[in-house]
């Protein structure tokens, strides 16, 4: 993708996903999120639209995610395997899972 298609990441809170598009508004993929009580996010699945996978968007999406959990200062439940293994690989999120909780996710 060139400079001007680089894909943005959306929190759509009537779907309760993130949404990645590119610059035509075509979804290439989503990250789900719920409420998990009032101060952390479950994110149960992360998809990429089928002919996009390797181009690193389930990436762009994990972080973006997590990065707007950090913004509401909230933590994150990562119950999406692809989700918790972004986070193992990049260890500047496993803050946002609560302590008693990374054993589970392997962090």
């Amino acid at each position: 993708m060139t400079q001007d298609q680089t894909p943005t990441v959306r929190r759509n809170d009537d779907t309760h996903r993130y949404e990645l598009t590119d610059a035509t508004g075509t979804l290439l993929g989503f990250a789900e999120f719920r409420p998990a009580g009032d101060h952390a996010v479950m994110l149960p699945h992360t998809e990429v639209t089928p002919g996009h996978e390797g181009e690193g968007l389930g990436s762009l999406l994990a972080r973006a995610a997590l990065d707007d959990i950090r913004a509401q200062g909230k933590h994150a439940v990562p119950m999406c395997p692809f989700i918790a293994a972004y986070i193992r690989e990049h260890r500047e999120y496993v803050d946002l899972v609560q302590p008693e909780q990374r054993g589970v996710f392997r962090l």
